[in-house]
């Protein structure tokens, strides 16, 4: 995105032809860019930037939608930098735990288009973020000024900047090389000599979900994010901030609920009960699988596999539960046939730990019956097993 022409659309003429840009959105792309050129001032080539300015932030407004929710129709972006952006429940999460930990000021080192700087400004705190991107910066800095919210934000290398003057310096490496999203993490930017030399003062690192366990430094906090079942990321709490080893957070309709290492006395595995748990993706990258077993007076399935299995029936915001109905054959031929005894026509299969891909499986088994019907198709103690269950 040009600089200039994001500038123009923050003026009175650019916010009307932002307005227009809006309602049409959705519709034909030439045409809508056609309609938009013709309402743009200026000379031929500045209708043609500033057109193209304004359906882009119409059309990324909508797709904003899904990480910022009502927030997204007044604020600004860069197909970039909404990719990368955390989803707002995330940030408001994060946010109220800097503000509980009496954190009074923070740097943003690298903030994007401002989506964390937002969600630390609404929570109280005075807030200053750099970027290296004018054009993220600019957007940045209109986030602020769309949402009525405090804050400086300007073009500067985060790893040049001095964070001390701030109780609390935030940032989120870029994980994309022009090779695209990479799992090395020297490759981030800023690369991750930066990030252990920021996790020795008072600091919070998001990282990406899959971060091994073993990079993260002593002392410091690992938590593991997951909003409405989806793993949205991990993030690093050193200093002060650090109050546990690992860490799942669920976010969901019922709210926010998290789980610790401390919540964890561990697990043998047992024979498949009454009911199997599968665990939120959180907690099983934080390694607490076990920590939902224990609260269900249960145990795992198989020592290598993210099922909880018990007797007692269980509501937690950490697993989805599963009444086991019965075990039905594990051998394809006689799974079938066991389906289609009970008229089994709509079959949900979910899988873990065995080589099984349910659409080919689905297609293969030919069912035509007029009942629907859950199956889990795992280990039991290195054995395979088909179960045939009822969500809770």
């Amino acid at each position: 995105m040009d600089l200039d022409d994001f500038r123009w659309l923050l003026t009175d003429d650019g916010q009307r032809l932002l307005g227009t840009a809006g309602e049409l959105a959705g519709q034909d792309p030439l045409r809508a860019q056609t309609t938009l050129r013709s309402a743009a001032p200026g000379s031929s080539a500045e209708q043609a930037g500033r057109a193209a300015a304004a359906l882009t932030q119409a059309t990324l407004r909508r797709r904003a939608e899904a990480k910022f929710g009502d927030l997204a129709p007044r604020m600004y972006f860069t197909p970039d930098g909404l990719e990368q952006a955390t989803r707002l429940p995330v940030a408001t999460h994060r946010a109220a735990r800097l503000a509980a930990a009496s954190t009074r000021t923070l740097i943003d080192l690298g903030c994007g288009i401002g989506g964390d700087l937002l969600a630390a400004a609404r929570a109280g705190l005075t807030c200053a973020g750099v970027d290296l991107d004018p054009v993220r910066v600019e957007v940045a800095r209109a986030n602020l000024a769309a949402l009525d919210l405090p804050g400086a934000v300007t073009v500067a290398d985060a790893t040049t900047v001095d964070p001390t003057p701030f109780d609390v310096a935030f940032a989120d490496p870029a994980r994309r090389t022009g090779r695209g999203r990479t799992f090395d993490v020297d490759d981030w930017t800023p690369p991750w000599s930066f990030v252990e030399g920021l996790l020795r003062r008072d600091s919070c690192v998001k990282v990406a979900p899959g971060i091994p366990h073993e990079i993260v430094p002593a002392g410091v906090e690992a938590e593991w994010v997951s909003d409405h079942g989806e793993v949205k990321e991990a993030a690093l709490w050193s200093g002060r901030l650090a109050t546990t080893a690992r860490r799942a957070t669920v976010i969901g309709r019922g709210g926010l609920a998290t789980v610790t290492d401390e919540d964890d006395p561990g697990a043998g595995v047992v024979p498949v009960g009454r009911y199997l748990y599968e665990p939120d993706g959180a907690v099983i990258r934080a390694g607490l699988v076990t920590a939902v077993a224990a609260a269900a007076d249960g145990g795992l399935v198989d020592e290598h596999l993210a099922y909880v299995t018990s007797d007692q029936a269980l509501s937690t915001p950490f697993a989805r539960g599963y009444e086991v109905l019965e075990e039905l054959p594990y051998r394809e031929k006689a799974l079938r046939a066991a389906l289609r005894e009970r008229r089994v026509g709509t079959l949900t299969i979910k899988k873990r730990g065995v080589d099984v891909v349910p659409d080919q499986l689905r297609k293969r088994l030919a069912l035509t019956g007029d009942e629907a019907a859950t199956i889990v198709l795992t280990r039991a103690a290195g054995h395979g097993v088909a179960l045939l269950v009822r969500p809770l």
